[in-house]
């Protein structure tokens, strides 16, 4: 559980200090890459000193109330396993592809039945998702270059993300994803797909 919450805030771009006596291999692993800063010992009070928010994943009672008590104490958000009633944050299961992030949360109440959804969904929302997102910043640019009004972007748009694209985007048909957003806007358009697969992997 601990590593699942850490690999969510590296995805975000936070910064991890994890206080455990032991940790997984994979969390070795990124100790060991400096990925995270990792202190090899028993929880105690000056472990949140400089914290912005406490997360407590542990197995043991004890030091699940600990890390609450000492938290609200130092007025720190806390988000405590297994236990809603102590969370001041609920943090969703999350898919990222590119730029693109799908949340799903039911409030604390069972992050089972999150995890669920989000498996179910991870194998609807393909990487090609990402690769649309890139793609419409990358049109939305051009478009915004061009000093249309909203409600112009707006129509174009919709037509632009015709259903078909994701299709398209999925068996990387460049020629017809070219030849769709050249018909919408009336002009040549230029963008690099290799760039759009290399950048949101």
């Amino acid at each position: 559980m601990a590593e699942r919450k850490i690999r969510g805030i590296l995805a975000a771009a936070g910064r991890v200090r994890l206080v455990s006596p032991a940790v997984t291999p994979s969390l070795t692993t990124l100790a060991d890459y400096q990925a995270i800063e990792w202190w090899c010992k028993p929880y105690s009070r000056p472990d949140l000193d400089g914290a912005f928010l406490v997360f407590a994943a542990t197995d043991n009672a004890e030091v699940q109330q600990a890390v609450h008590r000492d938290a609200q104490a130092a007025g720190l958000l806390v988000n405590v396993a297994d236990n809603p009633g102590w969370c001041d944050f609920q943090i969703p299961a999350t898919i990222r592809r590119g730029d693109l992030s799908i949340s799903v949360a039911t409030g604390g109440k069972s992050p089972a039945v999150a995890a669920m959804v989000k498996r179910r969904l991870d194998q609807l929302v393909g990487e090609e998702y990402g690769w649309l997102t890139a793609l419409a910043a990358l049109l939305r640019e051009q478009i915004l270059a061009e000093g249309l009004d909203s409600e112009r972007m707006r129509m174009l748009f919709q037509q632009l993300l015709h259903d078909d694209i994701v299709d398209w985007l999925r068996d990387r048909r460049w020629c017809a994803i070219r030849q769709h957003v050249e018909q919408i806007l009336g002009r040549p358009v230029h963008f690099d797909p290799e760039s759009l697969i290399k950048e949101n992997p």
